[in-house]
């Protein structure tokens, strides 16, 4: 890979990275009573994904997320860094298109994943299974926005051909 082209993937990463922490940590911010809050940053890093080779979707998502986290609600740091890389891995930047059916059923699984493994850390930090579920449920509700947020823009950017113009 040429040095213009690392510097190019680098520079979107950051972008991304910026852009997920804004849009987690302030814009539609909503605190739920399980400690989490809803937010709609987990669209961005699905776009991310799909547009990103793995490593730098992943770097985007841990380093976004958990400046958000680092910013509102420090607990969640660690597990967020793990959770957010993690979800990365079930879309696909390969093909024309940003709206595939894998990034399509990826949105379910990410959608599924995260909560569960939000719930199985807030067990963790509070030391009960109790915990469980009214973390899943509070996650669940902010991955189904976020996912819904996904399937509505990505047409209108496969429309704009984002994917050629971003290059990565």
């Amino acid at each position: 890979m040429l040095q213009k082209d690392k510097i190019h993937l680098l520079t979107i990463t950051a972008l991304f990275a910026a852009a997920i922490a804004v849009m987690t940590a302030y814009l539609l911010h909503i605190p739920i009573p399980t400690g989490g809050y809803i937010h709609l940053g987990d669209a961005l890093i699905y776009l991310a994904a799909c547009l990103l080779p793995v490593p730098y979707a992943a770097a985007a998502a841990a380093i976004g997320a958990g400046l958000a986290d680092l910013l509102t609600a420090p607990m969640w740091v660690l597990p967020t860094l793990v959770i957010k890389a993690v979800i990365v891995l079930f879309f696909t930047n390969k093909g024309e298109r940003l709206l595939c059916r894998r990034n399509l059923a990826a949105v379910v699984a990410a959608g599924l994943f995260s909560p569960a493994a939000y719930a199985l850390a807030g067990c963790a930090m509070t030391g009960t299974m109790a915990a469980f579920v009214p973390q899943f449920l509070g996650t669940l509700i902010q991955g189904i926005g976020s996912g819904a947020l996904f399937i509505v823009i990505t047409p209108a950017l496969d429309g704009v051909k984002l994917k050629a113009r971003v290059g990565a």
